[in-house]
């Protein structure tokens, strides 16, 4: 997939993106996600500590899972499509 780039580069000020990682199974998945910090998890309530940080992605419309991108891409035309 052309336009890839290393997870490492992605915006974490809680701006969505689109990120690429794996399931458990290894299936490839695309998703928006926003990194969410400590600081911005706090104020929503609940018990939020250092362990909950990361990249949230929504995987149907009432369910959100932490997870581990490898990659993401920039907002543009999906050259690969």
């Amino acid at each position: 997939m052309s336009g890839e780039r290393p997870i490492a580069t992605a915006p974490m000020d809680g701006s969505k993106v689109t990120v690429l990682w794996r399931d458990r199974d290894e299936q490839e998945n695309r998703s928006i996600a926003q990194y969410r910090s400590v600081q911005r998890l706090k104020p929503t309530g609940g018990d939020w500590d250092e362990t909950d940080e990361g990249w949230w992605a929504f995987v149907d419309s009432d369910t959100q899972i932490r997870v581990e991108p490898h990659s993401w891409k920039p907002d543009g035309p999906d050259e690969d499509d």
